[in-house]
């Protein structure tokens, strides 16, 4: 079983008198991880599981006599699947408020509900942390630096989704069904999807173009829909973890870009799953693109991992002068350009490094992503 980078972190804040929420994704292992993390603990739990509809209707109006009744003899309260429990911020409200000793463990997978139900409730009163599918440096010290190595054009076609590294021979079926139902099962159980055809739509359009600026006007043209609609859409699909988004960084350039997107997804596997094309890199045309979204993706998974807060945007003039990511956190500014073929002629723009001096600069090829992946 491959142990997750945040274990230690999560193990740390547990029985300091706040309830721990782990965010992510449908399918990366939430649940496992928290058996690993109460493995670690060896306290006495309650597991409870919002997908059960005796769960939530048993916690429907939680009040303290009742969470005495359910919590006696138990050191641990376990829910999984928190975000279809109502009202459930205000249950863990009163258990970290009233029932100190039990140390309140929850995942959810729709970062729209499950933060719109506990943030205000649990102010203060909690730890948060963001579980993504494997990290290369998780694989990597699961396995070793080679074998990672030589699966990396694997990883780039399928992704690292927990049951695509456990079960690679299945590994195109397997993201077939996630990128088919799992991934989308929360938002379609809202209100706020009335149009699944037009979402999944979006979603395509937003998978054929990864790496290039996203034209929200544009976008609503090309899939008959309004802006607003749009807009609605893929901020839901951040919200759920499917994408995220870079914005444009501008600072001190007259003819910088400011306000466009770009968007990215957190797996590469969901995005060939999604264009239903899992050719070989050699056999296709989109290669540059998938390095660039992978890397990107797998520098998101390794600031979550760390804990570390970072502005992230990308960088681009109006004469296509441009660098893929830019990353600001306390006293560090970096700059980072992929390129899948090997440096050459490839330079970082003399137009950014004049005008931001102090930023650390990168171009990193294929040959050389390790580095960068490690950190």
């Amino acid at each position: 079983m491959i142990v997750r980078k945040q274990l230690d972190y999560a193990f740390t804040r547990l029985f300091k008198g706040k309830a721990f929420i782990i965010f992510g994704p449908r399918q990366t292992g939430k649940t496992t991880f928290v058996e690993q993390l109460l493995a670690k603990v060896d306290k006495k739990t309650l597991y409870l599981n919002g997908d059960d509809a005796d769960v939530r209707e048993t916690l429907a109006k939680p009040n303290a006599a009742q969470i005495a009744q359910m919590l006696a003899g138990y050191e641990v309260l376990f829910i999984d699947e928190a975000q279809r429990i109502n009202d459930v911020g205000l249950l863990i409200k009163i258990i970290v408020d009233r029932f100190k000793p039990v140390q309140v463990i929850a995942t959810g997978s729709s970062a729209f509900e499950l933060s719109g139900k506990i943030n205000e409730p649990l102010t203060g009163r909690k730890y948060e942390m963001m579980l993504l599918p494997f990290s290369y440096a998780e694989l990597v010290n699961d396995t070793d630096f080679i074998t990672e190595e030589r699966s990396f054009e694997q990883r780039l076609i399928y992704g690292s989704y927990p049951e695509i590294i456990n079960d690679p021979q299945n590994a195109e079926e397997h993201l077939k069904l996630l990128a088919d139902s799992y991934l989308y099962k929360d938002l379609f159980t809202l209100e706020d999807v009335k149009k699944p055809l037009l979402f999944e739509k979006i979603v395509k359009a937003l998978a054929l173009q990864i790496g290039s600026e996203v034209n929200f006007s544009e976008l609503a043209q090309l899939v008959k829909a309004d802006q607003k609609t749009v807009d609605k859409y893929i901020s839901l699909l951040e919200k759920s973890f499917v994408v995220f988004s870079l914005p444009a960084f501008a600072g001190n350039v007259r003819n910088e870009i400011k306000k466009n997107k770009k968007i990215y997804f957190y797996d590469t596997g969901i995005v060939n799953a999604i264009t239903r094309n899992f050719n070989s890199l050699a056999n296709r045309n989109d290669v540059g693109a998938l390095f660039e979204n992978y890397m990107i993706a797998e520098r998101m998974k390794f600031l979550h991992q760390n804990q570390m807060e970072a502005d992230c945007f990308f960088w681009r003039t109006t004469q296509q002068q441009e660098i893929d990511y830019i990353e600001k956190t306390k006293g560090n500014f970096l700059a980072v350009e992929f390129k899948w073929s090997e440096r050459g002629k490839n330079k970082i723009p003399l137009t950014f490094t004049n005008a931001y001096p102090d930023a650390e600069t990168l171009l990193i090829s294929k040959a050389d992503r390790g580095t960068f992946l490690n950190g």
